[in-house]
């Protein structure tokens, strides 16, 4: 793996500056991948990592820069819990499948202390810029203060693994191509139709057509 310096430089262009939450980010993934012991997660063990972030702030881009994982190349998972924290799973690492036959992977989960704030401040405290203060601490500050680990168990349908093929199906609604088995079945009067999520909950979809 390429130095720290080399990684914070690159997650600088990739996020457009450079700021305390891509210092962390670059750490944060750096740590993942030791602990996993992938070495080049972006060339030689590039299909062995697949990432879950659950926050869309500068950590992230950072990360992703690390790891190589993208969402295009569905490597990056989200999940919108607003935490600075990212689960970082070894698909060289096997467990025990669900009772539904869905296989499971070690993974480890690293997570921002809070505390790691409060330690920046006694590092620097004539500092009063806190991004400043940050910026500087997170790069001298070990591991054990700026993050929490744990172990844990990350079930992976085969439809959420990268290279997944799946047939395009149409929405018979809209007429949209769907995806990776995201169609629903919905039956109503007799009739079972298949349907994108959009058409079929159009109460919770993310956009509401325009009258």
């Amino acid at each position: 793996m390429e130095s720290f310096e080399d990684l914070l430089r690159q997650a600088e262009i990739a996020h457009g500056h450079l700021c305390a939450g891509q210092i962390l980010g670059v750490r944060l993934a750096i740590l993942g991948c030791q602990r996993l012991g992938i070495d080049e997660p972006r060339t030689t063990d590039r299909k062995r990592l697949v990432t879950f972030v659950e926050i869309d702030r500068c950590a992230t881009d950072a990360i992703a820069v690390v790891t190589g994982c993208r969402l295009g190349k569905r490597a990056l998972k989200f999940r919108d819990w607003g935490k600075m924290a990212a689960t970082f799973v070894d698909l060289n690492a096997p467990l025990a499948a669900l009772e539904d036959g869905t296989p499971t992977y070690k993974a480890l989960r690293i997570a921002a202390l809070e505390s790691s704030k409060q330690r920046a401040r006694e590092l620097y405290p004539n500092i009063e810029n806190k991004n400043q203060q940050q910026m500087l601490a997170y790069r001298e500050l070990p591991d054990a203060d700026l993050f929490s680990e744990q172990w844990v168990r990350v079930p992976l349908h085969p439809r959420e693994m990268p290279g997944y093929k799946s047939a395009r199906i149409a929405c018979e609604q809209c007429g949209e191509g769907i995806n990776y088995d995201r169609e629903v079945r919905q039956s109503q009067n007799g009739v079972t139709r298949t349907l994108c999520e959009g058409c079929a909950s159009p109460e919770t979809r993310y956009y509401k057509p325009l009258d």
